[in-house]
């Protein structure tokens, strides 16, 4: 008797993180475009997921970007447009616990929005070094939820009426040893914020959750 073949792929924990690390490539650069963070004529358009994604072509962010998804599997940090790799592997190791992307205002460091990605990493994968499977179709069609929702995003946060700058922080476990050249940072929270929560991707070796929380300037009708 035929046994029924279910379509999957093999998800391997250096290959989960290399799925990790290209969404939030993808993420932040439309994070920045349809936040209006950078000029529209900046960007140029690429299929991926499936989907019309936009990439910046300015030279600094583009470089700060590539780099960051190369080294999202490590300790990393950044000064300006020059990022710093401090240690590696903190994707594989399951130290990375989330991302987050912030937009503050460039006069006034004012912060506006923070796009949370939690991380959850299986922790028998990363000890036992199993691998886990799930259809490349399927982890596709998840990021596609989130990268619409993003690129909807007009719909549901307020407009950024000001010229605006962003930074990436990163928090990882507290027994990870931090270089003397990590630059110190404080968590850029906002006070009573909205939040809208996203939809969340799972490789089964990490799941990532997304929430966007932004300044609230709701006023009272007299």
């Amino acid at each position: 008797m035929a046994s029924r073949t279910v379509a999957k792929d093999i998800i391997t924990l250096r290959g989960s993180a290399a799925i990790v690390s290209e969404f939030f490539g993808y993420a932040a650069n439309s994070i920045l475009y349809n936040r209006g963070v950078y000029p529209e004529e900046s960007f140029a358009k690429v299929k991926k997921y499936g989907l019309p994604m936009l990439l910046t072509q300015d030279e600094g962010v583009k470089s700060f970007i590539s780099n960051l998804t190369a080294q999202l599997s490590g300790h990393f940090s950044h000064s300006g447009n020059e990022l710093i790799v401090l240690e590696k592997e903190w994707l594989e190791a399951g130290k990375l616990q989330r991302v987050v992307l912030v937009i503050m205002s460039k006069a006034t460091n004012e912060v506006l929005e923070r796009w949370n990605f939690s991380i959850e990493t299986d922790s028998e994968v990363v000890e036992k070094g199993v691998s886990r499977e799930k259809s490349d179709k399927e982890i596709m069609r998840e990021i596609q939820a989130i990268m619409r929702q993003i690129a909807s995003s007009i719909t549901y946060l307020p407009c950024l009426d000001e010229p605006c700058v962003f930074d990436v922080l990163a928090y990882t476990d507290k027994d990870v040893a931090v270089p003397f050249t990590w630059i110190e940072s404080d968590p850029k929270l906002i006070a009573n914020p909205q939040m809208v929560k996203l939809h969340s991707f799972d490789t089964k070796i990490h799941k990532v959750d997304t929430l966007v929380s932004y300044k609230n300037d709701e006023w009272e009708e007299q």
